[in-house]
Order: structure tokens, then C-alpha cells, then sequence
């Protein structure tokens, strides 16, 4: 006799009454027919409506259900490295609590897990290819964060996935304030493999992925990933620095010869053009290092990623 496997679910929540109920359903229907142990950590990301009510009458019903309930809204990944943090258990799966990610994929991802992969990577199969502004976006971002980083991204990689106890002891060990939780777990290069789905459609209500949110997201990728932004700014700067030899070389040579059909006239138009394009060049480099800055800044205070106001029965 083999001890069953233990599997933690980690579901990060955001206003999503009326939607968890069913998505939960739905998670029972397929976990309940699995020989395995399971607990399923159900994290409020500060939830202004009845989530929270909702999430406790789940975990009244069910002891397998565990409740952590944010301080206040820290967003999506915050409330996962929460959830992540807290899970106990071999296997640790990851999904949204909207409906998006289907949970029959659940018994072939921990079975991967069974074979000796650390990461099973869902991806997701876009089934319409007309274009779309979101995707288009998305496209373009991962193609940028795979050039400028060393470490590859698989397209279509959302925070649906599994982990062996062994990566998620590695990724708990990665104390980054500004988390970009997909980048993180390809960094940390385990044995992975890939699980494509397809994405279904939210239960109700709407993504709380706004355009601002995705923007700060990818920013984070970016400047977490990869110092090309600051070669970028060096770089345009010694590009300039190569125009103005040249402007003083053709000067110097015009000074020189004199030639009859050549003149130049004294002015401060083009001097001024030159102060305004360094000045902007400047400003330029100085934006990139200061983000830099910023994010040290944050990192050396210390400030935890998330603070728990509440938390359920204990496993």
C-alpha cells in the first residue's frame, strides 16, 4: 500500500460571487472521482462583493476547502504567491476561480506530475484567429520578452499549471516584490512540459484584467527579465554621440578648406536642436535607470508581497 498523493488547488479570487459557486461545482465533479487527497485554497484578493460570504459557506461545507482573505486587493499575482505559499502537498495546481481554466484537465496534469515532471505548463490553443487588439498585444509581448531576455516564455502561458513539491520549494525561494510568476517558474528551469487546452469562456461577469493591469504586468516581465532597456537608452546615446563627431568632423572641414559654394551660417537653431535631442536622450537613460531604482527601492524595504487579514481551518 502507497500513501495517496497529496494535491493542493490554488485558486486566487476577485469579485466573483455568483461565479465561484459553479466554478467550484464543477472542480468537485472531477476531484471527487480522483484517488487522491486534496485541499483547495481559496484566496480573496480583497473581493468587494459577496466573495468572501460565498468562500466561507464553501469551506463550512467542505473541510478539504481553505480560505485566505487579503488585506485588501494586491492583484493576481500577489494572491497567487499567497495561495502558492500557504499550499501543502506533492502536487500544487494552479487556476482561476472564473471558469477560464478547466478543471477536467486536472487528473493528466498531476499524472505528468506522477511521471517525474516539475512543471506541467497548460497552454492555451487560440481556436479564432481573427484579429483582436488583446491578442495582438499578447503576441507582441511575449515576442519582445523572449528577445530580450534569457529566459523563454511559452506563448499562450497563463498561471494554469502544476508543480512538484521540489519547484515550489524553489519559486517560494525567489523573494521578488514585483513577481511575474511565469517568467519565475521558467527561470528556475526544472523538468517541464507542456499541456495545451483550450480556454473556455468566463462563467459570467467580466476579466479583471484590465488594460492597465496587463501594463503593469508586462512592465514588471520586462524589467525583471532583462536589462535591455538601459542597453537600448546606452545605445541611442552612443548613437548620438557618433552623430555629433561627425557634425564636428564636417565642420572642422568646411573651417578648413573653405570651400567657395559652402556656408554656414552662425545661428542657434541647430544648437538648440542639439541640446534638445541630448537633453531628451538623457532624459531617456535617466527614466530607465530610475525604474531600476524603484524596484531596488522596493525590494530592500522589505515590504511583504501580501498581508493576510484572515485565514481558514488550517490544513
Amino acid at each position: 500500500m502507497t500513501k495517496a498523493l497529496d494535491v493542493a488547488l490554488v485558486i486566487p479570487v476577485f469579485n466573483e460571487a455568483g461565479v465561484i459557486e459553479t466554478t467550484h461545482t464543477k472542480i468537485m465533479a472531477v476531484i471527487d472521482a480522483l484517488p487522491y487527497q486534496f485541499r483547495i485554497y481559496y484566496v480573496d484578493d480583497g473581493s468587494a462583493d459577496g466573495t468572501a460570504d460565498s468562500l466561507e459557506q464553501l469551506a463550512a461545507q467542505d473541510e478539504r476547502v481553505k480560505l485566505l482573505s487579503l488585506s485588501r486587493n494586491f492583484g493576481h499575482q500577489a494572491a497567487l504567491t499567497a495561495g502558492l505559499e500557504a499550499a501543502e502537498g506533492d502536487v500544487i495546481i494552479s487556476l482561476d476561480g472564473d471558469g477560464q481554466h478547466p478543471p477536467e484537465m486536472l487528473p493528466e496534469m498531476i499524472r505528468l506530475v506522477e511521471q517525474g515532471y516539475d512543471i506541467v505548463q497548460a497552454q492555451r490553443i487560440e481556436e479564432n484567429h481573427s484579429f483582436s487588439f488583446k491578442r495582438a498585444t499578447s503576441e507582441g509581448f511575449y515576442w519582445l520578452i523572449n528577445q530580450i531576455s534569457g529566459t523563454h516564455i511559452q506563448q499562450g502561458a497563463a498561471d494554469f499549471r502544476a508543480l512538484s513539491r521540489q519547484a515550489l520549494d524553489a519559486l517560494k525561494a525567489m523573494p521578488e516584490y514585483h513577481r511575474f510568476l511565469r517568467g519565475m517558474i521558467a527561470w528556475i528551469g526544472y523538468k517541464s512540459v507542456i499541456l495545451p487546452y483550450h480556454e473556455q469562456k468566463r462563467l459570467a461577469g467580466k476579466s479583471k484584467y484590465s488594460l492597465g493591469k496587463m501594463f503593469r504586468l508586462a512592465s514588471d516581465a520586462i524589467f525583471s527579465f532583462s536589462l535591455m532597456p538601459l542597453y537600448i537608452g546606452l545605445s541611442v546615446g552612443g548613437l548620438f554621440l557618433i552623430l555629433a563627431l561627425a557634425q564636428i568632423v564636417y565642420v572642422l572641414f568646411i573651417f578648413i578648406t573653405k570651400p567657395a559654394n559652402v556656408y554656414i551660417a552662425p545661428g542657434w537653431s541647430s544648437l538648440m536642436a542639439i541640446l534638445l535631442i541630448a537633453s531628451g536622450i538623457i532624459m531617456i537613460l535617466l527614466g530607465f535607470i530610475g525604474v531600476y531604482v524603484g524596484y531596488i527601492f522596493q525590494q530592500v524595504k522589505g515590504r511583504p508581497v501580501y498581508l493576510l487579514k484572515k485565514q481558514g481551518r488550517q490544513p
